[in-house]
């Protein structure tokens, strides 16, 4: 499936509103980028964990859907995270999937602050809703 930057800004806009841009929209490894703002900044002058969780959901979606069946779009049902130290500045993420079957992606996401640190790493399940489970 071919999917733009705009294709997710239409119709998933909390990804343009969270700052998310794509850098690589690849089936096999989607790399996304969050820019550090004061407005998603906490305490110390590291990025908020949900600033980065609201990164890992959307690229996670992102990476799902691109390799998705037609005809289906996706929808979290669940997310673990694993933070591992304070992210400082820019971040990028790295979406794989680990698995996709006709109704469920499993997509693992690591989140890597500028100086090339691992500060989060995200397992996500999508589920891939058909029309007619809407």
């Amino acid at each position: 499936m071919t999917i733009t930057p705009e294709d997710v800004y239409a119709l998933a806009p909390y990804a343009r509103t969270l700052g998310v841009t794509f850098e690589d929209m690849d089936a096999a490894e989607l790399r996304t980028r969050l820019a550090f703002t004061d407005a998603l900044s906490t305490t110390g002058g590291s990025l908020h964990g949900g600033a980065l969780l609201g990164l890992a959901d959307v690229s996670a979606a992102v990476c799902a859907a691109l390799n998705a069946p037609p005809g289906t779009r996706p929808a979290t049902a669940d997310s673990t995270a694993r933070f591992l130290r304070p992210a400082h500045g820019d971040v990028s993420a790295v979406s794989r999937p680990v698995q996709v079957t006709r109704s469920r992606a499993i997509v693992e996401i690591e989140i890597i602050d500028a100086t090339g640190d691992l500060c989060a790493k995200v397992t996500q399940s999508v589920s891939l809703i058909t029309s007619r489970d809407a």
